[in-house]
């Protein structure tokens, strides 16, 4: 084909994204399926949030994968039932290019047993229950731009997650089997005390209402009991809202605890990156988790961070702080395109 500019899908929870990614990783958004010139494609580039034990690495979709990626899809229902519909609809709609689904486990597929081994028993391990991580391919770009030995990624977003990036490859995440463990998140708890879980059980609640509680009710909404969003939460807390407090409270305190922990992981820090919406936008977010960070020599440059830029790290800080703006795309139509190419060699 002429032209080598993959459409990326990337169906989220709650949207559908949808751009056109040329070979420069320049990218332009697409309305919708019906405003795509099936010209200009080359490949159909998916994101998939859960690949299970199955797909480690990039694959072409044909029905049996799209059999296999439906068993997984109750590890993240909200993510993987809308990848599968928004696949179905983009092979509708270009039926005759080559559609690859991108995997966000698969970054994360070089955890060491210590990190992704559930201290349950041998026989619930043997069923495939583990941790697997997710925001791979965001941490995989971040890895890339900031290439340090020992570096932390927090994608601060509607789903948040801290991951351990030694010389590139994961050595360690917040999140989990599926992507309610770890930081509290918009909606979503986070990790709690598995007895809080069974407690609920046994008094009444049904398996589906403490599903849609954890996923949709918890988080920042749920401390909050007014928003999801920290842009709202922020400027509620300026009016001097409680609960608006407890909840960025809780949120900032959770993220600094877990990039604690992927230190711990690493052996040390020497770069600290903040990407999705949230990361890369709530100066206030950076902030506060820098100052909880402190004694790991964690220092912001205000001037910088207020201003929106890369680099704000602090003149005395021992650990570099870097705001990278969150490129899935350019990670999934990189690795669309060198598959379609690998195979028409």
């Amino acid at each position: 084909m002429a032209r080598l500019n993959v459409l990326v899908v990337n169906a989220g929870s709650t949207s559908l994204k949808l751009s056109l990614v040329g070979v420069d990783g320049k990218a332009t958004a697409v309305e919708s399926l019906d405003a795509v010139d099936g010209g200009e494609v080359a490949v159909v580039g998916h994101r998939v949030v859960h690949g299970g034990d199955r797909f480690l690495e990039p694959v072409a979709v044909d029905d049996d994968v799209l059999r296999e990626l439906a068993d997984v899809t109750e590890l993240a229902p909200l993510h993987n039932g809308p990848a599968l519909q928004a696949i179905a609809a983009a092979r509708a709609a270009l039926p005759n290019r080559p559609h690859v689904a991108v995997f966000d486990t698969a970054f994360h597929a070089t955890l060491p047993e210590a990190t992704s081994t559930y201290a349950i028993p041998a026989r619930w391990r043997e069923r495939g229950l583990r941790r697997f991580g997710f925001h791979g391919l965001s941490a995989q770009w971040a890895a890339e731009l900031v290439p340090v030995s020992r570096l932390v990624v927090c994608h601060l977003g509607g789903g948040c997650s801290v991951t351990a990036v030694r010389d590139g490859r994961s050595a360690d995440t917040s999140m989990g089997l599926t992507p309610l463990e770890g930081v509290a998140m918009a909606t979503r708890s986070g990790s709690v005390d598995p007895g809080l879980l069974l407690y609920l059980l046994r008094h009444g609640l049904s398996v589906d209402e403490l599903e849609h509680g954890l996923e949709s009710e918890s988080g920042l909404l749920g401390l909050s009991e007014r928003s999801p969003s920290v842009r709202e939460l922020e400027a509620a807390l300026v009016a001097g809202d409680e609960r608006a407090r407890l909840a960025l409270t809780v949120y900032v305190r959770r993220i600094a605890q877990a990039v604690a922990s992927m230190a711990v992981s690493l052996g040390g820090l020497d770069a600290l990156v903040f990407t999705g919406g949230v990361g890369e936008h709530s100066s206030w977010v950076r902030r506060r988790v820098c100052d909880e960070l402190a004694f790991l020599g964690v220092r912001l440059d205000d001037e910088a961070n207020a201003g929106g830029a890369a680099e704000i790290t602090g003149g005395d800080s021992t650990v570099q702080v870097v705001v990278v703006e969150s490129r899935e795309d350019v990670v999934i139509a990189r690795a669309a395109r060198r598959l379609v190419a690998s195979t028409t060699v």
